[in-house]
């Protein structure tokens, strides 16, 4: 049958599936993926020689807090970014900037991120902090238009991590009196809580759908206790002193995360590298929380619990989800490849080495700083090498996206 003969609404379906424009700007995902993964794959070994007096860069904060902002804003905000304006469109059906408001989007977050070394500070703040007010604003608009308000807090933390780099921004230019750190902290925690909402919805779900017989019921009110367990013990973490209580409250929501992820089944997804990814990826939350609770006792350094929760879990559910999302979003089977695999443990490497081998061993921090960085930045480049042809190219079965 002819497309012109077919019923008027089968003619409209039709021409939605059409690819139109180039690729790269068909759908959130793809500039912001490979973006985010060419920026994490140069910037940490950049960081690492800029910390151990092998490179000169002079950026516009210092280089401790360059490092830490552009990791959580520059990098992890794409792939936030880039996830969220695809899976936006799935959730509602509406559609997302694509084109050259898509190009826009991506040439803003690319102008911050080189501003961060060349501009002036003003220059810099200002194109940092326009992304997230604005992305925030699509998926409200989407959300409401479609009355999908389940997801509606998704724009609210992206409206509160607006807010931390605001502060942070505003911290470093001596606007507000408080030390430039904290909001990067606080931006670290609303990281984690978007992780810890997202992994509950989608971790059970993807071990389910492949586990035949398996059923992982959640239990409601301790997936919320479990949840404002963590929202408590990271605010006391991130806004108050050092204390029994944020201690306390850190402990409990490591043990509730231990117990979240007991119940997923775990060891069901070993033989499934796309999934375990994201189990082993997950379980850096509640070590992440467990050291941030031995470092209110000055046991083990902050920066302890800080990398597990930003290599470890972030990092980790992050080449978890860019290789996933991809491979779903370009028409492709949902099965890791060994280079992919080879990413995944490259990540869950750096980890250990950038959190747990410092320690362990002291006086092994250097080498497991370059250690680290040598198996993150080459996790990144492998899914360089693998997805981006991909990312520029039409799906596999023709589709638009």
């Amino acid at each position: 049958m002819k497309p012109d003969s077919l019923p008027i609404f089968e003619q409209v379906k039709a021409a939605a599936q059409v690819p139109k424009g180039i690729p790269l700007l068909r759908l959130g995902f793809r500039p912001f993926y490979i973006g985010g993964a060419l920026f994490a794959a140069l910037v940490v070994p950049l960081w690492v020689a800029i910390f151990l007096g092998s490179a000169q860069l002079a950026p516009n904060a210092s280089p401790l807090l360059w490092h830490a902002h552009e990791m959580l804003f520059g990098f992890a905000v794409a792939i936030i970014v880039g996830f969220l304006m695809t899976a936006g469109k799935a959730w509602t059906g509406l559609a997302t900037p694509r084109g050259p408001a898509l190009g826009a989007l991506a040439l803003l977050w690319l102008a911050a991120r080189v501003a961060s070394v060349v501009g002036p500070y003003a220059l810099y703040a200002v194109l940092d902090m326009a992304l997230l007010p604005l992305v925030a604003a699509v998926l409200v608009n989407i959300l409401l238009r479609s009355r999908n308000h389940r997801n509606l807090p998704l724009a609210l933390i992206l409206a509160l991590l607006a807010s931390a780099n605001l502060a942070f921004h505003l911290a470093v230019m001596g606007v507000l009196q408080v030390p430039a750190i904290t909001p990067l902290y606080a931006g670290l925690a609303l990281i984690v809580m978007i992780e810890s909402v997202m992994a509950g919805r989608v971790i059970p779900a993807f071990t389910m759908a492949v586990t035949p017989g398996l059923k992982l019921v959640a239990v409601v009110w301790i997936e919320r206790v479990t949840l404002g367990a963590s929202a408590l013990g990271l605010a006391l973490w991130v806004f108050a002193p050092a204390s029994i209580v944020g201690l306390v409250v850190l402990a409990l929501a490591s043990a509730l995360h231990v117990r979240r992820l007991l119940r997923w089944q775990p060891a069901v997804t070993l033989k499934r590298p796309i999934l375990w990814i994201l189990h082993a990826s997950y379980a850096w939350i509640p070590v992440g929380l467990a050291l941030l609770a031995l470092a209110q006792t000055g046991l083990v350094p902050v920066s302890a619990g800080v990398h597990a929760l930003a290599v470890g879990a972030t990092g980790g559910l992050i080449i978890g989800m860019v290789t996933r999302t991809a491979r779903g979003h370009t028409g492709r089977p949902l099965i890791a490849s060994k280079a992919e695999v080879l990413a995944y443990a490259l990540v869950m490497s750096a980890a250990v080495l950038r959190v747990l081998l410092p320690l362990v061993a002291p006086s092994l921090y250097g080498y497991a700083l370059v250690g680290a960085a040598a198996a993150w930045s080459a996790a990144f480049v492998i899914y360089l090498w693998m997805f981006t042809p991909w990312l520029m190219s039409t799906r596999l079965d023709g589709k638009d996206g």
